[in-house]
């Protein structure tokens, strides 16, 4: 019956989604995959890559059907391909983002690869910087979204100003954020305020270097989620 539409129900989904770059001209690579299962009302709070429990023939299968994508609309740009991924290996196309996303920097830092500069250069007409054999694996990096709000009263949305920010220094950190002393933190905007993102050789490493960081990480002013995040 045409009046009927139905979908599949995935249970126990996790989300996945393959960092692809189109030079517009129906060539296109991928920088693998991060792992973006780990949320709060559908809103993404940890963020990885490489993806955990992922065998290679599924990472190879996944990362192939978002290259195929990619390269049949000669897409032009950094972009990222989204998919659902259920307990039994069947995965399902969600979205494709035609940007760079929040979650970029885990793949820059397990690949090398600036995305910034790769999507200026084939904006500007030259090409893919490299090709797929060119990629690689380096470790494992995690990402969390450091939020004003409060954990222990249901995530209550928090205001205040930046009196006091004091970032641990590390060459495994980064920690993006344009904050600065003073600044007020109003109820106007979405709560995010920084990422930290952790570099480790193996997975059990970047997960204590994020817990560690997150622990050192002091902003004061205004609550916010990092010992939700660090537990």
């Amino acid at each position: 019956d045409g009046r009927v539409y139905a979908e599949t129900y995935v249970e126990r989904p996790r989300h996945i989604e393959v960092q692809v770059l189109g030079d517009g001209e129906g060539g296109a690579i991928h920088l693998f995959e991060r792992e973006c299962s780990v949320q709060r009302r559908f809103q993404k709070i940890i963020e990885e890559a490489p993806a955990a429990n992922l065998s290679p023939a599924l990472r190879d299968e996944i990362c192939a059907s978002a290259v195929r994508l990619a390269s049949a609309a000669k897409y032009r740009n950094a972009g990222t391909v989204e998919y659902i991924l259920g307990a039994d290996g069947r995965f399902f196309f969600l979205e494709m983002n035609t940007r760079l996303q929040v979650e970029h920097p885990v793949t820059e830092m397990i690949t090398g690869v600036d995305l910034v500069r790769a999507q200026i250069e084939i904006a500007a007409g030259h090409g893919l910087p490299m090709t797929q054999d060119g990629v690689r694996i380096d470790g494992h990096a995690i990402e969390c979204r450091i939020c004003a709000e409060d954990p222990e009263r249901d995530f209550m949305p928090e205001t205040g100003g930046i009196r006091y920010l004091g970032v641990p220094e590390e060459n495994w950190l980064r920690f993006e954020n344009a904050l600065t002393r003073g600044q007020k933190i109003t109820a106007d905007f979405d709560p995010m305020l920084a990422k930290l993102v952790a570099h480790g050789s193996s997975r059990d490493e970047a997960v204590d270097r994020s817990i560690a960081a997150l622990r050192e990480l002091a902003l004061l002013g205004v609550k916010t989620n990092t010992d939700y995040l660090a537990a």
